[in-house]
């Protein structure tokens, strides 16, 4: 054997990595905008083996096993439809998502914590209604003090997010990386503009 070979042999692997697949529900549509529901390339492979999925939109590369020559699927769609779920779980990647990614105090992006509004030391409690995203300084700045002895003010009143808005929230921060056989699956129940 030369070197080339096994150099192939062994990079392929991980250079597959790089062909995640968009994964739509039996409606068509992804599972989550975000986090966006991907899966890796093995995963497709197996569930269109499988017959778990149908496959929609396939990547030039190909996998090969002794016997099958397999495209990497880019899109699939499962056969059996996943009902989302209603209830919105507290989470601060959740919390953060409602928010926008933004202090709800200056909206400032970045550097985000979260802060009690009726703060835990005056009986506020950890809950949708009563946490919002803070950036460091503003969290400082407030501290454990009431919201009006501080002279800051919320851009919007917390509330618990339905599981459709905080679904609709995430298509406004795409992944770094949107391959053109997703594009026409990740918007088209978008609402059009007049």
């Amino acid at each position: 054997m030369d070197g080339d070979f096994r150099t192939e042999f062994t990079r392929a692997p991980g250079a597959l990595k790089q062909h995640p697949a968009l994964v739509l529900n039996a409606d068509y549509r992804p599972l989550s905008y975000y986090p966006l529901s991907l899966w890796p390339w093995q995963e497709a492979v197996k569930a269109a083996w499988l017959d778990r999925v149908d496959i929609v939109a396939e990547y030039d590369e190909v996998v090969r096993s002794p016997s099958t020559v397999f495209r990497i699927p880019s899109v699939v769609v499962l056969k059996d439809y996943v009902k989302p779920q209603k209830r919105v779980a507290f989470t601060r990647f959740n919390l953060f998502l409602r928010d926008e990614f933004r202090c709800q105090y200056c909206g400032a992006k970045g550097d985000l914590t979260f802060d009690h509004v009726v703060p835990r030391a005056s009986g506020g409690v950890t809950s949708w209604q009563n946490v919002v995203a803070a950036c460091s300084p503003c969290n400082l700045k407030k501290g454990s003090k009431a919201l009006h002895r501080t002279g800051m003010a919320l851009r919007k009143p917390p509330r618990q997010p339905a599981a459709e808005e905080l679904r609709n929230m995430g298509r406004k921060f795409p992944p770094n990386h949107l391959h053109e056989a997703w594009m026409d699956f990740l918007y088209w129940d978008a609402e059009l503009e007049a």
